[in-house]
C-alpha cells in the first residue's frame, strides 16, 4: 500500500503513488462558515500523463467550390444540432421523471426505518450510497438499491427516507503556513457526553470532504467527526507527500481546530486512522491531546516490509513454495535498497538481480507495494520518472512503527482485516500481542476473509475477486471503541 496515486498513461510502466495500510503544526483559525463552502483547490498535482499526438484531422476531397462546401457544412451542422436537441430533450423529460436524477442529491445522513440509515457521498461518477450494515452501490444506477430524491432517498422496496439534520461547519486551518480545508460533521444534539474524532486517511491523493463514507457512518452511530483534505489533496494547499511526521503535524494541527470547533458540545477526543492512517495516528496521538486511538487495517510493520510481504502473499497465492520466495525476497531486498537511497549504485545492483531472474515465470506475479512498479520499468524509466516521484514524496524511512507505539500511553483499537491482500497483517498481529504483553493497552480484533479496506470478498466466475460491502460489524467497533461501550458480538470479528 505505498505507491498508488501517479499513473502514467503513456508509458509501459504504472506508476502508483506511496501507499500505506501507511511535529509541531498549529491550527491557526482563518476562516469558518456554516453548512458547505467552496474552497479554492490550490493544490498542484503530480502527474505522469504525456499528451498524444493530435489524430489528422479529415480533409474534403470533394473538389466542389469553398462556397459549397460551406453551405454544405453548415446544413450538415444545422440538422445535428436538431438532432441532438431532440435527443437531448427527450433524454432530460426521461431523467426528470426518474428518480434516479442526480441533482438531487446531497451528501448526508438518511434514515429509515429503526436503526436503519444510508449515507450518501460524492464519487468521480456522480455519487453513492453506503447502507448502515455496509451495502454499498452507486446511487441511481439502474441496478442499484437507492434513488436521489429532493431532500431525501427512495430505497428501492423500503420507500422514502429522510435526511438527518446534522450540524455542519466547514473551515480553514494551517499547519506549517499550508492552509487546509476540513469539516466537523456532528450529530444535531451533540453534547458534552458525545465523543469526537478525527481521522486520518489513507495514502489516497484525492480528498475527503464530501467522498469519504467513513466519516458519516460514525456520524450515524452518535460520533461527531472532524475529516479534512489532506495537503495536496481535494480543497487544501500544499504538496502531496508521503512524510508521516509531517501528516502527523497536520493531524495535530486538525485536532486542535476540531477541538476548538466543537468546544462545550463534545466529550471524549481521539483520533482514528485508516489504512496509511495507522502510520500516522500514532504520531500524532499524544500531541493532540487524544484520550484513545483506533487503526483501521493498518500496519506495524515499516514501508519496506510491507512491501515484501505483499510480494511474498503474492506468490503464496500462486502456489509458489519456500524455494521462489527466497528467491523474491532478494528482489524485494534490492528495491528496498534502491527506493530508500535513490541511488545510481543501488539502481546497478537491482539491475543485477532483475537479470539473474529474467524469464522466471513467477516472476510476472510480484506485484507488492512498489517493487512491481521497479520490475516493469526500465532502467533511464527509473533514474528519470520514478526516483524523482519518491524523492518527492520525502518519505522518512528511518521510522521504526514498533518504537511509535511504545510511545503511545492511550488506549488503542486495531481492527485488521485477516485475508488483507495489500497490507498483510500476520506480523502486525504478533507485533501488538507483543506490546500489549509488555503492557500497553491494545485491544485488537480481527476480522476473517476481509480483504484491504473491511471489503468482504468474493470470487469472481471468470477468476479473482470481487469486493461485495465492507464487513459487518466493523461500524460498529470502530463507534463503539469511541463511545468507550465496547462488548458484544462485531461481525466474524475474532478478539485477539
Amino acid at each position: 500500500m505505498l505507491l498508488d496515486c501517479l499513473k502514467a498513461r503513456q508509458a509501459p510502466f504504472r506508476l502508483r503513488a506511496l501507499r500505506g495500510p501507511g511535529f509541531g503544526g498549529v491550527g491557526d483559525r482563518s476562516l469558518q462558515v456554516k453548512s458547505r463552502s467552496s474552497f479554492q483547490n490550490a493544490a498542484p498535482r503530480l502527474s505522469a500523463k504525456s499528451r498524444g499526438p493530435q489524430p489528422n484531422r479529415a480533409k474534403n476531397a470533394s473538389g466542389a467550390p469553398a462556397e459549397e462546401q460551406e453551405e454544405t457544412s453548415a446544413i450538415h451542422t444545422l440538422q445535428i444540432l436538431v438532432l441532438a436537441f431532440l435527443i437531448l430533450g427527450a433524454a432530460a423529460l426521461k431523467v426528470q421523471s426518474s428518480p434516479a436524477y442526480t441533482e438531487f442529491c446531497r451528501v448526508g445522513i438518511y434514515d429509515g426505518p429503526g436503526a436503519e440509515f444510508v449515507v450518501i457521498t460524492r464519487s468521480a461518477e456522480g455519487h453513492t450510497y453506503a447502507f448502515a450494515d455496509g451495502r454499498t452501490g452507486r446511487a441511481g444506477a439502474a441496478e442499484e438499491q437507492v434513488f436521489c430524491a429532493d431532500g431525501a432517498v427512495e430505497v428501492r422496496g423500503k420507500g422514502r427516507w429522510g435526511a438527518r439534520p446534522l450540524a455542519v461547519t466547514d473551515t480553514v486551518f494551517r499547519s506549517d503556513g499550508i492552509a487546509l480545508a476540513g469539516r466537523l460533521i456532528e450529530p444535531e444534539a451533540a453534547d458534552e457526553q458525545t465523543p469526537l474524532v478525527v481521522y486520518a486517511h489513507g495514502s489516497e491523493d484525492t480528498g475527503w470532504l464530501d467522498t469519504a463514507r467513513d466519516p458519516y457512518q460514525m456520524v450515524g452511530r452518535g460520533v461527531s467527526v472532524f475529516v479534512y483534505d489532506k495537503r495536496g489533496t481535494g480543497r487544501s494547499e500544499g504538496d502531496y507527500t508521503q512524510n508521516f511526521p509531517r501528516l502527523a503535524d497536520d493531524l495535530v494541527a486538525a485536532s486542535r481546530e476540531a477541538q476548538g470547533l466543537a468546544r462545550g458540545h463534545f466529550g471524549r477526543f481521539g483520533l482514528m486512522g485508516l489504512s496509511q492512517g495507522g502510520w500516522v495516528v500514532p504520531l500524532a496521538a499524544e500531541r493532540a491531546g487524544a484520550e484513545f486511538i483506533a487503526v483501521g487495517y493498518g500496519l506495524v510493520v515499516d514501508i519496506r516490509e510491507e512491501d515484501a510481504a505483499q510480494v511474498a502473499r503474492e506468490l503464496q497465492t500462486a502456489g509458489y513454495g519456500e524455494d521462489v520466495l527466497s528467491k523474491a525476497r532478494r528482489i524485494t531486498d534490492a528495491t528496498a535498497h534502491l527506493a530508500t537511497t535513490l541511488s545510481e549504485e543501488a539502481l546497478v545492483a537491482f539491475e543485477d538481480t532483475r537479470a539473474r531472474y529474467a524469464g522466471a515465470p513467477w516472476l510476472s506475479q510480484v506485484r507488492g507495494d512498489y517493487t512491481g512498479l521497479l520490475l516493469d520499468a526500465t532502467a533511464e524509466e527509473i533514474r528519470t520518472k520514478i526516483l524523482p516521484v519518491f524523492q518527492s514524496y520525502d518519505v522518512d524511512w528511518s521510522l521504526d512503527p514498533v518504537a511509535v507505539l511504545r510511545e503511545v500511553s492511550v488506549p488503542q483499537l486495531w481492527a485488521l482485516a485477516g485475508a488483507d491482500r495489500q497490507a498483510p497483517a500476520e506480523v502486525t498481529i504478533e507485533r501488538l500481542t507483543t506490546l500489549r504483553a509488555d503492557g500497553l493497552d491494545i485491544s485488537l480484533f480481527v476480522f476473517p476473509e476481509t480483504d484491504h479496506g473491511m471489503w468482504d470478498v468474493e470470487e469472481r466466475a471468470g477468476g479473482g475477486l470481487r469486493h461485495t460491502k465492507v464487513t459487518d460489524g466493523f461500524y460498529d467497533l470502530m463507534a463503539d471503541w469511541a463511545h468507550q461501550r465496547l462488548g458484544g458480538v462485531y461481525g466474524r470479528a475474532e478478539r485477539r
